[in-house]
Formats: C-alpha cells, sequence, structure tokens
C-alpha cells in the first residue's frame, strides 16, 4: 500500500541551498538544519522589506468531516502548478503540532505527490520552534509564582492569575490542576491549568509579529493576572518579555523547506483555527510576499473559522490584501454533510450531494462578503462520480463560481493544472476589493454579533452578565478597537458539532471572553470548545514505532 510517508521518503530531495537559490535567498542567509530545512537570517528578511509585494492567495475550505478535505494538499498542489506554469510561487504553511499527529487529525504536510518535505522532520520536532515557544510561555508562567513567592510587590491576587502553563501535546488531565503542593517552600497552592502551545497567547505573539522589536513589545503586553482592585499586570510588569524574546529570537527566523515537486516552502508557526486564529507567521508571509509574484498561504479548518480569523485578524493586524481564495471540498465530504455515514461514501449518492452542497454555498456566500473572488477545488477520489461532481458544478454555477475536479494527490502538479490557470486569471483580472466584515470602532459585544450573524448565520448570541461585564471591562480599560478570535467548533456553522450543513437561526452561546492584549484580540470561547484538547479513544500515536531499520511507521 502507498502511503503519503512512503511517497514523502522515497521523494529525490534537492539540497535547501538549491531550493533557496531558487527562491532568490543567497546561501549566507540561511541557518541550515541539516540538509533538507533551513532557518533564513534575519539581516536578508529585514532587507528584502522594500521590495513590492507578489499576489497574494488564501486557501479555505468547507466544515470539516472526518470523510477529510485535503486544504493543505491543495494549497501545495496549487502552488506546485503555478511553479509549473511559470507564475513564481511561494507557499506559506503553518507548522503541526505534536498533539495532532498522535492524536487524532494526523500530521499537516499535504499528502500524496503534493506534500511538503522532509515529512517526518516536519511533522515531528522541525527547527524546534514549538519547543521555543512552550518554553518561553512556561518560564512566564514560573515567573508569575516566582514573583508571589518572593514577597508578591506586585500585588498579585493569586485567585486572578490568568495566564495558563503550555504544552504541545493533547493532554486533557492538565486542563484544570493545583499547583504548589507540598508545603511552604513550594509557594502557595492555587487552581492552575495548560493550554496546548498552539492555543498559547504566545503562540499567537509569535505568528501576528513583524520583526523581534514587535514581538519583544508583544509580549510584554500580555496580561497575566490582576490585583485586587482589578488593575492589570503584564508579563513587561514582571520584567519576563526580554528574555521571553531571547527564548524566541531564532525561533522567529522563517522556515524554508522544499515540496516533493521542488517548490521553496516557508512553513512558520502553528496556531490552531478552532481556537486561537489559525494562520502562519506574518514574517513568513510577507518575506514570501517579496520573494514571489504569488504566495499560496492557508487558514486552518473551514472558512468560518481560519478564513474569517485570516481576513478580520492577520490581514488587519499585517496590513495584507489577498487577491483570491480558493475553497476546498471533496464529494465525500459534501455527503457526510448529507446526512450518509462515513462507512457509506462510497456509494453514488447525487442526492446526498445536493443536501450537503448548502455547506459549500454558505462558505462562498461568506467569502464573497470580504470582497474576495473565489474558486472551488474539488480533491478528486476514485468513488466519485460525474453525477455526483455535476451537483456540485450546478450547485456553484447559481453562485457564479467555477469549479475544478483536481488530482494532485495523485498526479501532483499536473492534477491542479486547470486550478491553478484559474486561480492565475483571477489574479490577473485584479477584482478584489478586500475589506474586513466589522470596523475597529464597533463595540466589542457587537463584533462578535456580527460574525455569528454574517458568517454562522446565527439569530443572536448569549451573553451571560459577567461576559457582559468582562467585555464592558474591556472596552473601558482601551482595548475595544480589538478584532475578535472566535473559539468554537470547527465542525459546524453553529457552536453544536452535530449541525452539519448549513444551520441557520440558532444562537451562539458565549461563556466567557478573554483579552489577548499581546496577540491583540479578544477570544469569545463558545460552547464546549477546550483549550487542551484530549486524545481519542484510539490514539494515533498507538501505530506509530519504528521498524528494524529504525526508520518512521505509521505516521502520517
Amino acid at each position: 500500500m502507498t502511503t503519503d510517508l512512503h511517497i514523502a521518503r522515497a521523494a529525490q530531495l534537492h539540497p535547501i541551498t538549491e531550493i533557496a537559490q531558487k527562491a532568490g535567498i543567497p546561501a549566507d542567509a540561511l541557518e541550515p538544519y541539516g540538509r533538507y530545512k533551513a532557518k533564513i537570517g534575519f539581516d536578508f528578511v529585514n532587507s528584502v522589506r522594500i521590495r513590492p509585494a507578489g499576489k497574494l492567495v488564501l486557501v479555505t475550505g468547507i466544515s470539516p468531516t472526518a470523510a477529510g478535505e485535503g486544504k493543505t494538499t491543495t494549497t501545495i498542489g496549487l502552488g506546485d502548478a503555478l511553479n509549473a506554469g511559470g507564475t513564481r510561487t511561494m507557499i506559506c504553511l503553518r507548522e503541526p503540532s505534536l498533539g495532532p499527529s498522535f492524536g487524532q487529525k494526523g500530521g499537516a504536510t499535504g499528502g500524496g505527490y503534493a506534500q511538503v518535505v522532509p515529512m517526518e522532520e516536519i511533522n515531528l520536532h522541525f527547527t524546534g520552534d514549538f519547543h521555543a515557544i512552550t518554553a518561553a510561555n512556561n518560564l512566564l508562567a514560573a515567573m508569575i509564582d516566582n514573583h508571589i513567592y518572593w514577597g508578591n510587590s506586585l500585588g498579585i491576587d493569586s485567585r486572578r492569575v490568568s495566564f495558563r502553563r503550555a504544552l504541545d501535546m493533547n493532554d486533557r488531565a492538565l486542563r484544570s490542576i493545583v499547583n504548589s503542593l507540598g508545603g511552604v517552600a513550594n509557594g502557595s497552592p492555587r487552581e492552575d491549568g495548560f493550554d496546548i502551545t498552539v492555543a498559547s497567547e504566545v503562540m499567537a505573539v509569535f505568528c501576528l509579529a513583524t520583526d523581534l522589536a514587535d514581538l519583544q513589545d508583544r509580549l510584554g503586553r500580555i496580561i497575566v493576572a490582576a490585583r485586587r482592585d482589578g488593575s492589570s499586570i503584564t508579563a513587561r510588569d514582571l520584567k519576563a518579555d526580554g528574555a521571553m524574546a531571547v527564548l524566541l529570537r531564532d525561533a522567529l527566523m522563517p522556515n524554508l523547506v522544499q515540496t516533493i515537486a521542488g517548490s521553496p516552502a516557508l512553513v512558520h508557526g502553528g496556531p490552531f483555527a478552532n481556537i486561537a486564529h489559525g494562520c502562519n507567521s506574518v514574517v513568513a508571509t510577507n518575506l514570501g510576499l517579496r520573494l514571489a509574484d504569488v504566495v499560496v498561504t492557508e487558514a486552518g479548518f473551514g472558512a468560518d473559522l481560519g478564513a474569517e480569523k485570516f481576513l478580520d485578524i492577520k490581514c488587519r493586524s499585517a496590513g495584507l490584501k489577498p487577491d483570491c481564495a480558493v475553497i476546498v471540498a471533496t464529494i465525500r465530504a459534501l455527503k457526510m454533510h448529507g446526512g450518509v455515514a462515513k462507512a457509506d461514501l462510497g456509494a453514488n449518492d447525487p442526492a446526498a450531494v445536493a443536501r450537503g452542497v448548502v455547506n459549500l454555498s454558505r462558505h462562498v456566500e461568506n467569502l464573497a462578503k470580504f470582497g474576495l473572488p473565489v474558486v472551488v477545488a474539488l480533491n478528486h477520489f476514485t468513488s466519485d462520480t460525474s453525477d455526483e461532481f455535476d451537483v456540485v458544478r450546478e450547485a456553484m454555477v447559481h453562485q457564479g463560481v467555477e469549479v475544478f475536479l483536481c488530482t494532485h494527490w495523485a498526479n501532483g502538479a499536473a492534477g491542479a493544472a486547470n486550478l491553478a490557470a484559474a486561480v492565475r486569471s483571477r489574479l490577473d483580472a485584479g477584482r478584489a476589493d478586500f475589506a474586513p466584515i466589522y470596523p475597529d470602532t464597533r463595540p466589542l459585544v457587537e463584533k462578535i454579533r456580527t460574525i455569528a450573524r454574517e458568517i454562522y448565520r446565527a439569530a443572536d448570541i448569549s451573553l451571560p452578565a459577567a461576559v457582559q461585564r468582562k467585555l464592558a471591562g474591556y472596552e473601558a480599560a482601551g482595548f475595544g478597537h480589538l478584532p475578535i478570535c472566535i473559539a468554537k467548533t470547527q465542525y459546524s456553522f453553529s457552536a453544536d458539532p452535530t449541525l452539519l450543513g448549513a444551520p441557520e437561526g440558532h444562537v451562539l452561546p458565549v461563556r466567557d471572553v478573554r483579552l489577548s492584549a499581546g496577540a491583540g484580540f479578544v477570544v469569545a470561547v463558545c460552547g464546549d470548545i477546550m483549550t487542551m484538547p484530549g486524545l481519542p479513544r484510539v490514539p494515533a500515536a498507538e501505530s506509530i514505532f519504528l521498524d528494524a531499520q529504525g526508520q518512521i511507521e505509521g505516521l502520517f
């Protein structure tokens, strides 16, 4: 059986210096991590900032299902196809988290002949960025408790410590803990907890910072606790921002790798889109835009999460203006949205596709609200039929959107050539008129309501009194201009993961809000979403092992 891992392992990789040369990066700008991956030094990154920016293409998807959609695979296939067609293209992706790699979702390097490589290294420790982010996060956590232990001159109310520890692994046992047990020498016991690293504010700061100075400034603005009078205490108050920036200095340099086809790819940063903002680093995206005519980047999960946050948070923060969007779907996933069980997806069922295509249609309508031209990419499976494809094509015709059947998993760049031509034509037409869906000046409650109504098609939002008071407090403290980062299930437009398709008229339950002053957004926690995931009943880790030759098996 041919697997993604076997295809990646059989690929003929080029020395990273050759990939850098293709991208216009001199060898002396590289900090190599072995033969096939490298970081790019800040001297070079800063030197190209004055160059004009290329075009920006966002790849997003329908609401994800257990059938799979292949968003990362399509991002890579499209980038390879654009390069093969003569368009100088850079692919910009997020780094995989160890949590999903050993949990349920798997790795995040694409699949088949549309992968970034070396696949095993990228999906595991890569260049150590996530470890550095985890260390910086936990240094700050340690300095909070240390400050309290040594007299607490800042007057931290230990009941109001909001900053949590982090770990890049799914571990439900660490969601809520009590620390400092064991006696006076270990400090004062208090309630605490862990977030997965990709949900931490340090990760968000890392990915939204424009350079090292901005990184340290944002780290210093992180609010970690409050005094008894409610006034805030920041990482800068604790004098932790400098040491945190030191830990993150090398990590902030973008990572250069390659696709199986030899396209350059910047893989850097990795916040989750269901509980964070779901986009790769601003540093990498800006670098790619100065090195290439086109950058193809991806936002996590469905367009209601990753794409909305890319457009309303990342683009607003970094001053980016995307030129085109690609929405990825599969016939199989549309049938799941139409009510078909995963075991029955192989049967020809145009009626189920017709029921499920409403999910795709909703995402297309939503992206049009941002002023972006849209193209739909359907990842091909051997069980797909022409009747099922016709249902999707006809639905998209009514919305004025072209849909392309893509085979890049099996055929690499050639399988996405038609998609690349359609994207290129939209870039050449220059029809994008991008704008976020709400202004900075709108009140925080109304920003949440706007997302709920315009993107999720909710009738309204529900806000407990305590949440309303917190939002009012954020505005009184001068944070009312910040955008909103919704944390909710990725499987539905609603906060209920079982409501597939395109539900409307529901109420979005906002059970908590959290101020991420360093990252520059307010998180609205909706429904039962957790910032520390748990492992599934049968985690992927049970099938990952070393063979007799010491090679990794089971990683995908």
